[in-house]
């Protein structure tokens, strides 16, 4: 059963509960008098729960929507004071058309002792309190579904707008990846053709993964493993003996569905800024998983480039993750990065519940 059909199943279950447990309290005190009626008494019974019927759904229909819900609230308390003098004029009319006070009054005297004085007056009062009250029933119930419809609209509209969003990041994400890859390998092609050809290799097997692997909006972790394994290995080609890489992985991996992508832009910057080509430079990436905890450490030194091209100057990779982690888990992820300038080091601490 889809939400809407729970719903609405659940409203008309609230109308016909409602109902049931109005018609019960008009027959419960005319059988609690313990004597035989005119059928008169009935017929205004009939015709008074069938005021109230339809009262309640003017009320529910009309009423508060039209004006009530949208501030017009000494417009909807003139309406429903007519609405009570409606029913009470009714109330009265059919009294006075079924001669309902000789008749009433004639039981009264057959199986009991004479009604006390004042009754009409008394029953005009409980019948203002019976409107009230099932008033009071309708405008409540309509309230609090439409404040329901707002909740589910308001739900659907912020879901829509964070998958549009996950949508827009991701295709920031994706060429900013390649474009930056592909700069690295075209500077191999100029030192290294075979080099060269086995990164472009590479690089098609992480392309089929992004394209292809990635369409549904989350990824198996043994696969952004070895995405990630394939891009180190991709950065590797280009390096020196000066720059050593320490890739630490689980013994096994657990696999679980993770958000595609969501670790390559912290090592992304590690490989651009934390190596140099003529200083001793080293890079540690740390993956380890705890049950449904995920944890990425990535240590490196910093050696900003001071050519580095505008693109890569707009950290779009890493503020869109940081935006990324924040819609898809909210309160179920901590990171913390430092940057500590004495001692020219940086490193990036993700804790990730996948739970």
């Amino acid at each position: 059963m889809s939400l809407k059909s729970k719903s609405n199943f659940i409203t008309i279950l609230i109308h016909v509960l409602s109902w049931v447990v109005l018609v019960a309290l008009f027959l419960y005190q005319p059988l609690s008098w313990n004597m035989e009626v005119p059928y008169q008494f009935w017929i205004k019974q009939a015709l008074i729960l069938s005021m109230l019927i339809v009262a309640y759904y003017i009320n529910a229909e009309i009423l508060v929507p039209r004006y009530l819900l949208k501030n017009h609230t000494g417009i909807y308390f003139l309406f429903v004071l007519a609405l009570v003098a409606v029913m009470l004029s009714l109330s009265t009319f059919a009294d006075s058309w079924l001669n309902m006070d000789q008749l009433m009054e004639a039981a009264f005297h057959k199986h009991g002792p004479p009604r006390p004085r004042g009754k009409k007056h008394h029953l005009d009062v409980t019948m203002i309190a019976i409107v009230a009250l099932v008033l009071g029933i309708s405008t409540s119930i309509t309230a609090i579904q439409k404040w329901q419809g707002d909740i589910r609209l308001r739900e659907a509209l912020e879901q829509d707008k964070i998958s549009s969003e996950l949508s827009f990041l991701k295709a920031q994400i994706n060429p900013h990846f390649f474009f930056n890859t592909l700069n690295n390998i075209y500077a191999l092609t100029l030192v290294n053709a075979d080099t060269s050809r086995k990164a472009l290799h590479q690089l098609s097997r992480m392309m089929r993964y992004v394209l292809y692997d990635t369409q549904h909006g989350t990824a198996r972790l043994s696969q952004e493993v070895a995405f990630i394994k394939d891009y180190i290995n991709l950065m590797e080609l280009r390096l020196t003996d000066k720059v050593t890489v320490k890739f630490e992985l689980p013994a096994t991996v657990n696999d679980m569905a993770v958000a595609p992508m969501i670790f390559l832009p912290f090592v992304e910057n590690a490989f651009k800024h934390g190596i140099s080509a003529t200083l001793p430079s080293s890079i540690l990436i740390s993956i380890e998983q705890h049950a449904e905890k995920l944890e990425l450490k990535v240590e490196n030194g910093i050696f900003k480039d001071q050519n580095t091209n505008l693109e890569e100057n707009k950290g779009i990779g890493l503020t869109n993750t940081i935006r990324r982690l924040d819609l898809l888990y909210p309160g179920k992820y901590n990171l913390r990065i430092n940057e500590d300038a004495a001692a020219n080091t940086y490193s990036v601490h993700l804790t990730l519940s996948l739970s």
